[in-house]
């Protein structure tokens, strides 16, 4: 009898490490709304099986040249300020969501921040401290929430580039006020170049590769066009020995959704819900189920989800659109 009891304690400790194993990140990108949340705007991103949500405070620079940082100011709205990231992390964790607190910076007109440059080394000096000032700031909420994950910058390519020893010292620091897992959000073609992958928990990448030539893609092609990106990440992974975060992914539901994802021109308007849907379940095919992949972040979910996305929305929000229900059956899978 004692041998049989052993066999089956030995079992469940066997499918349990096989159910853990299969836990993944299964995130939302929780766009901040000029209003608290409820528990009704929660509701959906429950039954999508989502089990972590990013929630993103911006601050604001004038050009990609201009060293200050304007942040959590009351002209900002609710979920862009502090108090929305507080308010935010309460209602969500209530709901057993984790938390990822991903503070970004956005540039007049919506300029790719990757191109923030400043022309003099006083200028450079400026950036950095009002970067660590923003960065620390929300490295505290972090902590006070309790957050999982802290992303300690988006898409910052020529600023990490310049600026190496900045972000060495910025990190020690963040460390000192946040004692949770720490990333970095890389854009797809600049993460091999990030030099302080060994000083996080996370390579976290914004995945928006291109893997189709097709104005409606199938999920075979796709999966091919990911073969030499995800050697290259798998390889990385490898290398600094850390697990690979998809910091940002999704698709719009447009004709060649998969040639430029990136692309969030509101000019192009041909809707293509097959396209979203190959590409998006080829992404979970590709790397759901590898051992050295975390999850990710879909780009974007809002707060008022009967309003949102739509068969008549060309943008990336997967909200009322048939590849909802794509990431719900996948997430549920991974929860």
């Amino acid at each position: 009898m004692k041998y049989f009891i052993g066999y089956v304690l030995l079992s469940c400790m066997v499918f349990q490490s096989c159910l853990q194993s299969n836990k993944k990140i299964n995130g939302v990108s929780f766009v901040a709304a000029n209003n608290a949340i409820a528990d009704d705007h929660l509701s959906p991103v429950v039954n999508l099986n989502s089990n972590f949500a990013a929630l993103m405070p911006f601050g604001f620079i004038k050009t990609l040249e201009h060293p200050d940082i304007v942040f959590n100011t009351e002209k900002q709205w609710f979920g862009e300020r502090e108090e929305g990231v507080l308010q935010y992390a309460e209602k969500l964790k209530a709901k057993n969501i984790k938390i990822m607190v991903k503070p970004q910076l956005w540039v007049w007109r919506g300029e790719y921040t990757g191109g923030i440059a400043m022309k003099t080394e006083a200028d450079w000096l400026m950036l950095e401290t009002a970067y660590r000032h923003f960065i620390l700031e929300y490295a505290r909420v972090a902590e006070v929430v309790n957050a999982d994950i802290y992303c300690i910058g988006t898409e910052l390519e020529n600023f990490v580039a310049a600026r190496p020893e900045f972000w060495n010292r910025l990190i020690t620091e963040i460390k000192d006020v946040y004692s949770g897992k720490l990333t970095y959000a890389a854009n797809w073609d600049e993460y091999k170049r990030t030099p302080f992958w060994d000083a996080l928990d996370y390579i976290g990448i914004d995945a928006y590769f291109p893997v189709s030539e097709s104005k409606t893609p199938t999920i075979e092609e796709c999966l091919q066009g990911w073969l030499p990106y995800k050697q290259e990440i798998k390889e990385l992974s490898e290398t600094e020995g850390k697990p690979v975060l998809f910091t940002e992914f999704g698709y719009r539901s447009i004709d060649f959704s998969g040639k430029e994802p990136w692309v969030s021109d509101r000019s192009k308007t041909s809707l293509n819900f097959e396209a979203q849907t190959a590409t998006t379940q080829a992404l979970f095919d590709t790397f759901w189920d590898e051992d050295w992949f975390a999850g990710g972040f879909i780009w974007k979910w809002f707060h008022n989800h009967k309003e949102s996305g739509g068969m008549t929305d060309t943008q990336f929000t997967p909200q009322n659109k048939p590849v909802e229900n794509v990431i719900q059956s996948q997430y549920k899978k991974f929860r």
